[in-house]
């Protein structure tokens, strides 16, 4: 056989085609899995889940063999309306739902059709970084906002503002996780939200208020939410089922304005959001789910207690950490020389300890070496406590304690 020339593709990517990401498989994980905002594996509802798929394959299991609703699965978008209302004072509509594939999916939605490349979008100074990479993914010009324990300064929000109108460039929105914010731990209090929501409303620009941690409260009085203090329809919400059940179930939601929602559905790839899995999980949350949340609370208020106390005892005074009320991780802040990014495989590999060091956080992808975040839902309260202390024992080795 003649040789062949191998088919080239260069040239032919998109010019917005992703950077490439490499295959293989999983990363390494350690004993002390705090890298990953994982629930506890352990109060995961498999019999609920199962005779709630059990139901609804009785009931609907036909319906499988048709392509669904874009939208998603009613009877589900029916209960969403209903926690919504009840939970969050928000009121819609199971038309104003669409059902996605965990939370990311809607956010990539609604930044596809929103974001041209250049777009100014204000985050916090360290925000989740599946919206980060979401971000740059539509070459986003993304700046992080001062935050204090109460998120978002109003003051500095108010000079990024100014800042980017002066070059000609309205931000084009104000992405906010404002309920156990991801790294940081704090919530927003009620007045700071208003100040945040006047100001967003002062310059037109609409507010994307992603609440998918909102159910996971262990203390304190829940606050209200963005969309339900706005009366001028800028805010877009997103919430998910996948710290309540499971992250491998992959059902998240979203909500917005019709002019909106519209655009948005149509950008939503893959058709209906899993009917499998939306049958599972319907049955289950009717009539479970308030029991449900109270149990993996009393759960993770163990969790979190745990890594607290293993922090004072082996941390003290040379570092800062975040207190949260509630959500799955806590942000931990070293001395300002120390780089945690830089010594993070070597944790990893000698004390089996892994973490998320605080340039995956920053808008900047640069910011934030001396901290991290530190996820409590997975192991359990002794293994935290242990890990903890097992981190600390790494960080003096590397002289970063």
């Amino acid at each position: 056989m003649a040789d062949s020339k191998q088919f080239s593709y260069d040239g032919l990517f998109a010019k917005s085609a992703p950077a490439p990401r490499a295959s293989g498989g999983a990363a390494k994980r350690g004993k002390y899995d705090f890298a990953v905002a994982y629930p506890d594996p352990d109060s995961i509802p498999f019999d609920g889940l199962m005779e709630g798929l059990k139901q609804g394959l009785d009931e609907e299991g036909r319906d499988l063999a048709l392509y669904a609703p874009p939208q998603g699965y009613g009877p589900l978008r029916e209960f969403i309306t209903e926690k919504m209302a009840r939970d969050r004072d928000i009121h819609v509509t199971p038309d104003d739902i669409v059902i996605g594939d965990g939370s990311g999916q809607p956010i990539h939605m609604l930044l596809e059709v929103l974001v041209d490349p250049g777009d100014v979008l204000l985050t916090d100074d360290f925000v989740y970084t599946g919206t980060l990479s979401q971000m740059r993914r539509f070459q986003g010009d993304i700046r992080g906002v001062e935050t204090d324990g109460d998120g978002m300064v109003p003051d500095a929000l108010e000079s990024a503002i100014q800042q980017a109108s002066g070059e000609g460039k309205k931000p084009k929105l104000i992405y906010l996780i404002p309920t156990f914010q991801n790294p940081q731990g704090w919530t927003m209090p009620l007045e700071r939200r208003q100040a945040v929501l006047d100001i967003s409303q002062k310059h037109g620009i609409p507010i994307m208020e992603d609440d998918c941690y909102v159910d996971l409260r262990y203390e304190g009085d829940d606050v209200a939410s963005f969309h339900a203090m706005d009366d001028t329809n800028s805010v877009m919400y997103v919430a998910s089922f996948s710290k309540i059940i499971a992250p491998g179930m992959r059902l998240g939601y979203l909500t917005a304005p019709p002019e909106l929602l519209s655009r948005a559905l149509a950008a939503k790839s893959g058709g209906s959001a899993n009917y499998f899995a939306s049958f599972a999980v319907h049955r289950y949350v009717t009539g479970h789910l308030d029991g449900h949340i109270e149990e993996i609370n009393d759960i993770q208020r163990a969790k979190r207690d745990s890594m607290l106390a293993g922090l004072g005892e082996n941390f003290g005074d040379k570092a800062e950490w975040s207190s949260p009320e509630g959500g799955l991780f806590l942000w931990l802040k070293m001395q300002e020389e120390a780089d945690l990014l830089s010594i993070r495989d070597d944790v990893l590999d000698s004390h089996d300890v892994g973490y998320l060091p605080g340039p995956n956080f920053a808008p900047d992808g640069v910011s934030g070496r001396n901290c991290a975040r530190l996820c409590f839902g997975y192991n359990t309260p002794d293994e935290i406590y242990d890990g903890i202390a097992a981190l600390a024992q790494a960080f003096e080795q590397q002289g970063v304690l």
